[in-house]
């Protein structure tokens, strides 16, 4: 058990998961990790985000190489699609006309990885959302009001996003905003970080 904790970098500069990680109360920096996101040709969504959680821990690790680095990557699948950031309000308007009605699974790749030896543990998290059918009037309405470009599947679930859903379903609901935190914690613990004191 380490007496102080060891330095914490989330690598991500998401808003979204920076808060999340501040609810634990542990100290932590952000960095941003320079990745190439893009998916590869057949590469199954939950290979994708394995990958991608621990390609952002590894590229932050040369400038934290004492630390304890959390890396994370999101997809959002709708049958064999994969759903992106739609970036703009016509992308997120298709995305949310697609789902109506239907289910959306999101896989959340989590890392954790000691700088100081190279060793990673990973994992996938999924969570799938069931929407409630949605006409054009309500989604409208929806992103006029949160407008959530910068979110796979075009909704905030953590805001008004949660009116577009009929039910949820996974572990935790954290991991639908982008860091499974139950995982995380367990993670963490194995390392000796202890967000509740040993």
């Amino acid at each position: 058990m380490h007496t102080t904790q060891p330095p914490l970098v989330l690598a991500s500069t998401s808003p979204y998961r920076r808060a999340l990680l501040a609810r634990l109360g542990l100290t932590f920096r952000t960095a941003s990790p320079d990745v190439d996101e893009r998916r590869r040709p057949d590469e199954p969504p939950q290979v994708l985000v394995l990958r991608l959680a621990e390609a952002k821990a590894r590229a932050v690790a040369p400038a934290h190489p004492d630390a304890f680095i959390i890396g994370s990557d999101q997809v959002a699948c709708l049958d064999d699609a994969v759903l992106g950031k739609p970036l703009g309000r016509d992308a997120a308007i298709a995305q949310l006309e697609r789902a109506s009605g239907r289910s959306v699974l999101f896989q959340t790749g989590l890392c954790l990885l000691d700088a100081r030896s190279g060793q990673a543990q990973t994992l996938v998290e999924p969570f799938r959302v069931h929407f409630r059918p949605l006409g054009r009037q309500r989604i409208e309405g929806y992103l006029d009001r949160e407008q959530p470009y910068d979110c796979a599947g075009s909704f905030k679930s953590e805001g008004l996003g949660i009116a577009l859903f009929e039910r949820l379903e996974g572990e935790d609901p954290n991991a639908l905003i982008g860091l499974p935190m139950i995982r995380l914690i367990h993670l963490l613990e194995s390392v000796g970080i202890f967000p509740l004191g040993a």
